[in-house]
């Protein structure tokens, strides 16, 4: 194992022949469950008209999906560990097709609701044995360049859900509206499961039963924290988000203590607390929540002033991020070899990019105001994607290599969680900023720039939280290589 970050970190293990056919396979189903996290957002008002549905079940199809996949990232990791992560692979992905075809099936918006819990329940499955099976098949230059490919098909599949996604719904294949943005699951899920077979199966040297007073404990941590951060900034912080965030996190005391006492008693715990408190791999993990929460906010705050506020279509909505994806494209693809060449310097740089870009992003939206014409922002998204490529597709590599071999699953889903967490999180800070702005500014009675003030509001915490990445890399990229 090594850090391609500091080449005197670790001993690199040779891996013979890397299957990077599997490594497709892999990629595909990250796309589709990264896709479906976003994709949803460009189809609200088709699934109003065709389902009749409240804003309440608008909500719970949005966040039911993110909740569940959420709550069992960890459990799903630590299931590969045990039992084989191509053969869970298999299991989630056929789990995910089901319930992505009874999500385009629905009837009602009660029965779709059920479909999105298990569909996220699937994902939470899948998604982890990707990192982990990526973890322990490559290795040193090829675990790079496969990272490097991970991070770019997820970042793309965000933006996939809003551009591709915003296609679907507008040319209505064969009458189907916003279905046809889950049915579209069922060919690729069912490709994907024919082809597993190039995966290798592998799973943790260390076989014990599954710590199933752990997985009932952060399962429930974990619901007291998102169900809050993902459901109170839009309903303005009752009491009842503030308990369950207050309850969430003694749960997780609560659970750290039950591990701690598993691992002194010598049986597996669910997440090793050594892992988490080694100083390397908590950073990346802080880095991977505050990355991860600027992107998903500055997708909502970018879809709501160009939808709500200027009225443009969920197609042409979707495609003002194109330029963004191209952004990012070309600098996940340059990103592998500007690490190997520069090291951790070059995520810094990539850091400095992407903070800049919001800024000027900001800066661009503010002066322009209610007469802001949205195709004059695409030099700066452009900008705003080739920062968040720089970024992404080596951080993954980074954080999981300071993580033995046999540690891959749990560190997997442990860094999952985070991302979706973080998500959350960014989801939430934004709605509030963004919600009190607009309140603040109703009695000007232009629409488009009550928008405009509220996006620049929302994206305050995005240009914080990409200074605050930049700054932290900046310290730590001298005690990654110092072995710290």
């Amino acid at each position: 194992m090594r850090s391609n970050f500091c080449p005197s970190a670790m001993a690199a293990q040779a891996i013979s022949s890397p299957p990077w056919l599997g490594l497709s396979v892999l990629l595909l189903a990250g796309f589709v469950t990264i896709f479906d996290l976003f994709v949803v957002n460009v189809a609200i008002p088709s699934m109003q008209a065709g389902l009749g549905t409240s804003f309440a079940q608008i909500s719970l199809i949005v966040v039911s999906y993110e909740l569940a996949f959420g709550v069992m990232l960890i459990t799903g990791g630590r299931l590969g560990d045990l039992f084989g992560r191509r053969r869970l692979f298999v299991i989630g992905m056929a789990g995910f097709t089901l319930a992505s075809a009874l999500c385009g099936l629905a009837p009602s918006a009660t029965f779709l609701i059920g479909a999105r819990v298990l569909q996220g329940l699937a994902a939470a499955l899948l998604f982890p044995q990707v990192y982990a099976s990526i973890r322990v098949n490559f290795d040193a230059n090829d675990s790079s360049r496969a990272f490097g490919l991970l991070g770019m098909t997820l970042g793309l599949a965000a933006i996939a859900g809003q551009v591709l996604g915003g296609w679907l719904v507008y040319i209505d294949l064969f009458g189907s509206g916003w279905r046809s943005i889950f049915l579209i699951n069922v060919p690729i899920g069912l490709i994907a499961i024919a082809m597993a077979r190039h995966i290798p199966e592998s799973r943790s040297p260390q076989r014990s039963a599954l710590d199933w007073t752990g997985v009932a404990l952060v399962s429930t941590a974990l619901t007291l924290l998102l169900v809050p951060m993902i459901e109170g900034a839009g309903q303005g912080w009752p009491a009842w988000s503030l308990w369950a965030l207050c309850a969430g996190v003694l749960v997780l005391l609560l659970f750290y203590r039950q591990q701690e006492r598993r691992r002194i008693a010598g049986r597996l715990p669910l997440v090793n607390m050594g892992l988490i408190t080694e100083r390397r791999f908590a950073l990346g993990a802080v880095l991977v929540l505050l990355v991860y929460s600027t992107s998903s906010s500055f997708f909502l705050c970018f879809a709501l002033l160009v939808q709500n506020g200027l009225g443009l279509d969920p197609f042409i909505a979707g495609s003002i991020f194109a330029p963004c994806s191209l952004g990012f494209l070309l600098a996940s693809l340059a990103a592998p070899g500007q690490v190997a060449r520069l090291g951790s310097r070059a995520l810094v740089f990539g850091a400095l990019v992407y903070a800049v870009s919001i800024g000027l992003l900001i800066t661009q939206v503010y002066l322009a105001g209610a007469a802001l014409e949205p195709t004059r922002l695409i030099p700066v998204l452009i900008m705003v994607g080739a920062g968040q490529g720089i970024i992404m597709t080596p951080l993954l590599n980074l954080v999981l290599g300071f993580v033995e071999e046999s540690q891959a699953g749990m560190a997997s889903g442990v860094i999952s969680t985070v991302q979706q967490v973080g998500a959350a999180l960014g989801v939430a800070v934004v709605g509030i900023l963004f919600v009190a702005e607009l309140g603040a500014d109703q009695e000007m009675g232009v629409q488009a720039g009550q928008y405009v003030s509220a996006f620049v509001a929302g994206m305050l915490y995005n240009l914080v939280a990409a200074v605050l990445v930049c700054m932290l890399l900046a310290m730590m990229s001298r005690t990654w290589c110092a072995g710290r």
